[in-house]
């Protein structure tokens, strides 16, 4: 006679072929081909019972049986002996399932509120796993961090939820016990030099398995390349323990643990209402002026070139308190600067304090910018993005507020009002065009045409005057022609932008340009394209900052320049980096105290030369944010800077 005892979550899913709700997919290294361990004693099984369900029971795929039949163990435990009818096991199997099966929490991880808020617990209830099997014991752990704003945003979440599990961080890579990798797979070149990264990581945790005194490194890739390729980086990098998708994060504390077994961790389930709303990010530079908040994720946009939609998820937002609530803690520890972040950012729409779906304010339909359209129908009620900024800019009138990135039909007449109106909301814009040809933006599904994009800059430009505009453009999109491209070209030096984020296109898996269209554009003609586009754009930056020469900017300080320790380098209204000698300067306009400049500080910059991606001047005296337009009106601007 011979017993196996199995966890309860091990029988639900092999022998039901159920997944649980949290389609974890963990894998384990040491098996191969999916075959099933066999157990010579009861204490072996008792033990893979308690960790090794984890490697099984969450497989994406079902497990081939060999004949072996599981059971739970404990109260409920069967005996099964050699010869038992399959019918028979079956019934004793589903009897077991219905009599000691998972308790709610576990296929529950949220509860919806009557006013249609989301109610979530930090920390998930795993029935298989004690707190104590989650902890870091200390452990270090080091990020590395690549792409947009949102990918350090999500470091700063990620390092929140380790940190209450005893997990410490560190600099210094070499001794880290735990490599995370916040990774983008936006493109194809920035997911190589996270393959080459991986080789350097490896290698140190080569030289680790020979130090049997330390614990053992793990290696974790976590966000947009986690999500796209999922098991396939277990299956490329034998040495990576842990894959995390970008809505996963919560649960990176049992995925190191299970890995401590000598198992692979995969978690990439993308969730229809994870925002991270009640986790209050932990800054990874707390010295520095500035931080990120995130408001929003995903998108619902679905242009054809655009892997996010795949690897973020559809559109949803943050509740608008629980935002404001991390801007005043974040006003409250002394930052200057706040940016806003989302991949849609401007499409903004709390709906967790709607009383009813249809019928009053809340049906009210958002209006989108003149000659633009969606692929998706008009979203109904909830609070919109003019309402956060306005609340927003009332917490702290000295702190800076910034947004990206937005997509240009959500700039209605409301939020350019805002923007307008208030001192500490940057005039600074960013305004993705992508391409200046028609056939190419109705092929890239962005919804608007060359001539309603130029409507729109004419109209923020009249609401705005001084605004400064920034944008994205691809080069050599699917079946552009060099009259398109020269059309993109056009388009730069109609607009001026103070900055462009160019790049050749990269055709990605899961869009719909690789289900439905043809990379026609060989990669030399794209890098020629690319290098024109970064051209044009750097000719008509250069014109705007020479018109600069001469006027006084307001500069946040960030601190010490890159290039030399006597300069000083901040950020601009327009968000162009200024460089300035480091002095003393006085307290105030007009007076005779002087202090030296600190990161944090407002002060008064004289432009006095310029290039396409710096401004250099001289520094005149400390302001704030609401008093510099009054104190260059009161004082000599020319007779201060000569003082100085």
């Amino acid at each position: 006679m011979s017993t196996l005892a199995v966890s309860h979550s091990m029988l639900l899913n092999m022998s039901l072929n159920l997944r649980p709700l949290s389609c974890c997919s963990l894998l384990r290294k040491n098996y191969c081909n999916n075959v099933s361990p066999r157990f010579k004693t009861q204490k072996e099984a008792l033990k893979f019972g308690n960790i090794g369900s984890q490697a099984q029971g969450w497989h994406e795929q079902p497990m081939p049986s060999r004949n072996i039949f599981f059971s739970s163990f404990g109260r409920n435990s069967v005996e099964t002996p050699e010869g038992t009818s399959i019918g028979k096991l079956e019934k004793l199997k589903k009897h077991d399932h219905i009599t000691s099966g998972p308790p709610l929490e576990h296929f529950i991880a949220n509860s919806r509120l009557r006013n249609g808020s989301v109610a979530r617990e930090s920390e998930q209830y795993v029935p298989y796993l004690s707190a104590e099997s989650t902890s870091g014991y200390g452990r270090k752990v080091y990020f590395q961090t690549y792409g947009c704003q949102m990918n350090f945003s999500d470091a700063e979440i990620v390092w929140s939820v380790l940190q209450k599990k005893d997990f410490t961080k560190i600099d210094d890579v070499k001794e880290a016990d735990v490599i995370l990798v916040m990774t983008c797979a936006i493109r194809e070149g920035a997911e190589e030099k996270i393959w080459k990264r991986l080789e350097y990581f490896k290698n140190l945790k080569r030289r680790r398995q020979r130090e049997k005194s330390k614990p053992q490194l793990r290696i974790g890739i976590l966000g947009c390349m986690a999500e796209r390729l999922k098991t396939k980086i277990v299956e490329r990098e034998k040495l990576v323990d842990v894959v995390c998708g970008p809505d996963a994060y919560r649960d990176l504390p049992r995925l190191l643990a299970v890995t401590q077994h000598d198992q692979a961790a995969v978690n990439v389930l993308l969730s229809l209402d994870e925002t991270y709303a009640d986790i209050i990010p932990v800054r990874m530079n707390p010295e520095t002026s500035s931080a990120f908040v995130s408001i929003m994720r995903g998108c619902d946009n679905l242009c054809t070139y655009c892997i996010v939609p795949f690897t973020r998820g559809r559109e949803r937002s943050r509740p608008m308190e629980s935002i404001l609530q991390e801007v005043k803690y974040l006003s409250d520890q002394g930052v200057k600067e706040v940016t806003l972040l989302g991949q849609n950012v401007n499409s903004y729409q709390d709906k967790s304090e709607m009383s009813s779906p249809i019928g009053g304010l809340n049906a009210v339909s958002p209006s989108m910018s003149a000659g633009f359209s969606t692929v998706y129908k008009p979203k109904l009620g909830g609070r919109r993005f003019s309402d956060l900024l306005d609340r927003v800019s009332q917490i702290n009138p000295e702190m800076r507020i910034r947004f990206t990135s937005p997509h240009p039909k959500d700039f209605p007449d409301d939020v350019l009002s805002v923007i307008g109106d208030r001192r500490n909301i940057c005039n600074n814009l960013h305004l993705p065009a992508q391409s200046g040809n028609n056939a190419v933006l109705t092929a890239m599904r962005r919804g608007y045409t060359r001539e309603a994009y130029l409507n729109l800059v004419h109209h923020i430009r009249d609401v705005i005057p001084d605004v400064a505009l920034s944008s994205d453009f691809i080069s050599g999109f699917c079946g552009e022609t060099e009259q398109a491209h020269n059309d993109t070209l056009s388009l730069i030096r109609t607009v001026q932008y103070t900055f462009a984020f160019c790049f050749p296109y990269s055709m990605r898996e899961k869009t719909r340009a690789f289900h439905r269209l043809h990379d026609d554009v060989p990669d030399e003609v794209k890098s020629r394209r690319h290098l024109e586009l970064v051209s044009a754009f750097r000719e008509e930056s250069l014109k705007l900052h020479q018109d600069q020469i001469g006027s006084v900017h307001l500069v946040l300080v960030e601190g010490v320049s890159k290039r030399s320790a006597e300069e000083l380098a901040g950020k601009n209204d327009a968000n162009v980096r200024v460089i300035f000698p480091k002095e003393a300067v006085p307290n105030q306009s007009n007076s005779i105290q002087h202090r030296e400049i600190k990161p944090g500080d407002y002060v008064a910059v004289k432009i006095l030369s310029a290039s396409s991606q710096v401004l250099k001047g001289v520094p005149l005296f400390h302001t704030s944010l609401q008093n510099f337009q009054a104190d260059i009106v009161d004082v000599n601007i020319d007779d201060v800077a000569s003082a100085v």
